[in-house]
């Protein structure tokens, strides 16, 4: 995997700011009562946030489309699928 350098303009603690509030999204299959998942916000052009669920003031992770699109696949694929008898 290539090491990106990080942009000095990054603050996972602002950057939620990129993001309108009310396009955060979460799984269909997240708990009814916050579960351990993570929400998705695609209204930056080109970007995707990603988040707790649980602490809406926690820091925003971003990622470029391309990203973004990479991750999905290697969750599909089943790359971080725990071992068998994990």
């Amino acid at each position: 995997m290539a090491d990106y350098p990080s942009s000095p303009d990054y603050d996972p603690n602002t950057a939620r700011l990129l993001f309108e509030d009310a396009a955060w999204e979460k799984s269909f299959a997240s708990e009814p009562n916050g579960g351990n998942c993570v929400e998705v916000n695609l209204s930056a052009a080109g970007l995707v946030g990603v988040r707790d669920t649980k602490l809406t003031a926690s820091p925003v992770l971003i990622f470029d489309r391309g990203e973004w699109t990479a991750f999905l696949a290697a969750v599909k694929a089943g790359q971080f699928d725990p071992p068998p008898g994990a």
